[in-house]
């Protein structure tokens, strides 16, 4: 038995160890949103919150997770409602085809949590979402969505909470993005 809180609330599994934390929300959890996109870590569709970190869900034993908090986008929203933060992808049309965008939104939270109100600049955005990576549409949208997002909290007071790369990314930048990432999901493991 794993139990550890999901979205705020406890939660018990009865799951093998090393099922992957992404098929434990998705099968045993009903928790549809967490989406797979690689299963190998590197797109970032199965990003969510482990203990306040981004983690790539797919790469996560479910046992690295006992006593853990784990927010999916199923958490973000706020009492049923569309949070700050989803209610900006919805309005500014950040959201395609639905593949990508829970991942975007919780690596996004976690930028906007960090940022406490600060409107965080382009290039913050970018950095942050360097590791989600979308297909069908530029990420413009997107980084215009996160900076809306936190202007409104910043205004209210309250948080909204590899392939391609974001347009004017280098090499460089994405692939610093991607090695933290992957770090954390390591660290992470190491929990176990």
């Amino acid at each position: 038995m794993i139990e550890f809180v999901l979205n705020g609330r406890g939660r018990r599994v009865r799951v093998p160890p090393m099922k992957r934390l992404l098929d434990v929300l998705r099968e045993d959890c009903s928790l549809p949103g967490t989406k797979e996109g690689c299963g190998e870590g590197e797109c970032g569709a199965c990003s969510v919150l482990l203990d306040g970190r981004t983690v790539c869900s797919c790469l996560v034993p479910v046992v690295q997770v006992r006593g853990a908090r784990v927010v999916t986008v199923e958490g973000l929203d706020r009492g049923g409602r569309p949070s700050a933060l989803q209610r900006a992808f919805i309005d500014l049309g950040a959201a395609q085809c639905g593949i990508c965008t829970p991942g975007m939104l919780v690596t996004a939270a976690e930028l906007l949590r960090h940022a406490r109100g600060r409107v965080p600049s382009e290039e913050e955005v970018r950095e942050a979402l360097a590791g989600n990576l979308c297909r069908c549409t530029g990420y413009q949208k997107i980084v215009d969505a996160v900076r809306a997002a936190a202007r409104g909290a910043s205004r209210d007071g309250a948080a909204g909470t590899s392939g391609a790369r974001a347009p004017g990314r280098s090499r460089a930048g994405t692939a610093r993005a991607k090695r933290s990432r992957t770090a954390r999901t390591k660290r992470s493991r190491r929990r176990g």
